[in-house]
Formats: C-alpha cells, structure tokens, sequence
C-alpha cells in the first residue's frame, strides 16, 4: 500500500539550532504578543492558527526532540517554564498547542528508529504534530477502546471516534490511541487530510474556548506500517509518559493563575478605587486589596515551584529511564509523586487567583469588555481533566506508606 504520507499544508519554518536560553526568551516574546489579544480571541472564540503557527516558526514546538536527531533537548525544568510562559499569554494557544509535546515523548519511548528520524524531522522543519486524539467517543471504561487498528494488507485501517481530540482542528497530523485484534495497545499518527479523517470543530466549553477539543471520526483510514506504533508492554513497564502529560496540565495552570494576577492588577492600577473607610487615595492603597494582593501572588509563586520542583524529579528520572539505571523505577515513581503535588497544587491555585482577582479590581473587573472571567473559565475547564483527589491519594500513600504511584497514563 503506497500512501501520501506528507502534509497537504506546507509547514513554514522550524527549529533553526537555538538553545534553550533563547527559545525560553522566545516564548517570553511570544506569550507577551500572545496576551494582547486573548481576551478578544476568547469572547469571539478565533482559531489561534497564526499564533500556533508563531510557535512552530519559533522552534518552540521542537523544544524536547533529543539532540541526537537535531533537536534542542530542552531539560525538563526550562522546558516547563517555556510552557508556563505560553499559558500566561493564552491558556487557549498553551493547551491546543501542547499535545505536540506529548506525542513527541510518547514516540520517544515507543517509536521504532525509523519512526523517531522521520517524525521528529517533521517537527524540526515545522510540521505540526499538534494534534491529540485519545478520549473515546461516549467515554472509557477500565481501559476498553473502541477505537481499533486492524491489518489491511500490508497496512492497516484505523476506525473509531473520539472526543476531545485538543488541537487537531489546527494540526497536520494527530495522534490516536487504539487497541489491536488482538488487545494491545497502539497508537497511529494520523495525517489530518487523509481520506476517511473527519474533524468536528463541536467542543462548546465554557473555558478553553479556542482549544479546539472538538470530535474525530476516524472511518476506515489507510494507514502504513511506518504509521503504527504499537504498544505491547503497555501497563507492565514503569516509564514517565504519564508523569509528562501531567507536568504539561500543571504548567498551563499555573500559566493561567499568573495572568489572572497580571490582568487582574492591571485592572486595580486603572480603574479601582478605594473605600471611604480606607482614608487612602488608590484603591491600590487599600490594606485590604494589598493582602489580597501578596496572598495570590504567594499561592501562584508556590503552585509554579512546585511545578518547576516536578520537573526537575521528571527531568533525572528521565535521564535514567534511557541510561537503564537500577534506580530507574524509583526515580520514575518518586517524579510521579511530585508532578502529583504540583497538579493539586496548580488546580487549586489557578482556580483560587483567578475568583480572587475581583477583590483587587471591584465591580469594574466585571466588565464583559475586560473578559477577566475567562481565566477563571478556562482554570475550571482545565482542571477538570483528572480529579485532583486522585493526585492527593497517590500523595498521601506515598508519604503514609510508600506505595509507588500505578503504572499507568494518569498519574
């Protein structure tokens, strides 16, 4: 079976040989241009295409190709800043943009060489592999897929359907979760103009409005071997993919914890004003709207380091993972319990800034004009993805018991 296996959208630019240094300066020159307008790009819900695009010119999106294939191999812990500075300019363009970063490391632990060289050289001259398909369509239950890969000649078809498939609408390829004939695991890296791909732009959130977390259908799609990777240890080998994935979720909240802060001082700067009662001038000056101030500031400052403290635990873990190190597995489950913290921490944090703001800014921060709301929109959204008790129990029985997180994709 002979298929088009490039993307009909030719990608601009890519990855041009920066370090991390300058890629995080980078994502701090993008989030700023990025903040500009993500309050009207919300209330008007516009496709962020331009500025995903910005990201992949950047090189941004190759941040975590490994520099044996030509990548920057960004660590763990500059990387989760890179992203905590795309979320505070648009926790929409955070979000669409991020399973690029999963579906990269995924690859890494399970992709073929071949898949590895062709994929990340994709990435590398600017293709975007934004695209995430894993929620089944009409739920999941202990694991069963009805999304499924069968042979087809000397290829294979991919048929199902998925919700909440976050940047596919924007993306050349998507990745897709499936199971085999026989049970296993797999995952196909879909081009997103194949015949028999049909992207349904129906997410109706209240926050992450522009994600473009809608549906996919998947109708007897032609795949080639070179498509497929397939899973088989896929439960019984501890790796990181799952620590990750979470670590991603925590930067974007925290992202969207600092602008609410940001937006919402901008807000008690220019338009606050001060009670009677206070005998100040500005509002502020308002003993008050100062505390609130330094406490949200202390909840995001800590929810970030507990962030950048995750990354670092994911970072060393990894590093063990490819050197096959004995302390692998611990420093594996150790990383998970830390990414753990800071999600709670990042949830929590998010969604306390973002309802707080309003006592810094009184009445005028509810103007529809300003749209502070969507911060604390988008922090709900977003931290509904994994029930945050859940990462407290694997705390707790870590620290009660010493009981390793499961190996799975969750935690």
């Amino acid at each position: 079976m002979t298929l088009n296996t490039s993307p009909s959208r030719s990608p601009a630019t890519g990855y041009d040989g920066t370090d991390a240094t300058e890629l995080l300066l980078r994502s701090q020159q993008l989030a700023e241009a990025f903040a500009r307008d993500a309050a009207r790009r919300d209330l008007e819900r516009i496709p962020p295409r331009a500025e995903i695009r910005a990201l992949a010119d950047a090189g941004l999106l190759a941040a975590r190709i490994p520099a044996a294939y030509g990548g920057p191999e960004v660590p763990v812990p500059e990387f989760a800043r890179i992203l905590i500075n795309i979320a505070r300019g648009d926790a929409n363009i955070a979000q669409a943009a991020s399973p690029v970063f999963a579906n990269l490391e995924k690859i890494r632990i399970y992709g073929t060489e071949a898949q590895k060289r062709h994929y990340y050289g994709l990435v590398l001259d600017g293709a975007l592999l934004t695209g995430n398909a894993a929620a089944e369509k009409g739920g999941k239950h202990l694991g069963d897929f009805s999304t499924v890969i069968r042979p087809d000649g000397d290829g294979f078809v991919l048929i199902g359907a998925k919700s909440y498939s976050t940047g596919t609408l924007y993306a050349d390829y998507t990745l897709v979760t499936a199971i085999t004939e026989q049970g296993g695991r797999a995952a196909a890296m879909v081009p997103t103009d194949r015949a028999g791909v049909t992207i349904i732009d129906d997410w109706d959130g209240m926050g992450q409005r522009a994600t473009a977390s809608g549906s996919a259908v998947f109708d007897g799609v032609r795949l080639v071997a070179s498509e497929v990777i397939f899973i088989p240890d896929y439960g019984r080998r501890r790796t990181y993919e799952g620590g990750f994935a979470q670590l991603l979720h925590s930067a974007i909240d925290a992202g969207i914890a600092w602008a609410a802060i940001e937006e919402g001082m901008q807000q008690a700067r220019t338009a606050s004003r001060p009670l009677p009662e206070a005998r100040v001038k500005r509002g502020t000056d308002d003993p008050y709207v100062l505390h609130t101030a330094g406490r949200i500031v202390i909840e995001a400052r800590a929810a970030e380091l507990l962030t950048l403290r995750g990354a670092e635990f994911l970072d060393l873990a990894i590093r063990a993972f490819y050197q096959g190190t004995p302390e692998a597995n611990r420093l594996l489950a150790e990383a998970s319990v830390a990414v753990a913290e800071a999600k709670y921490a990042t949830s929590e944090a998010s969604l306390h800034v973002a309802e707080m703001i309003y006592r810094l800014g009184g009445a005028s921060a509810t103007s529809r004009a300003v749209n502070l709301d969507r911060h604390w929109r988008n922090a709900r959204t977003h931290t509904t993805h994994d029930p945050v008790d859940w990462k407290a129990r694997v705390v707790g029985d870590y620290a009660l018991n010493g009981t390793w997180p499961a190996i799975n994709t969750k935690v």
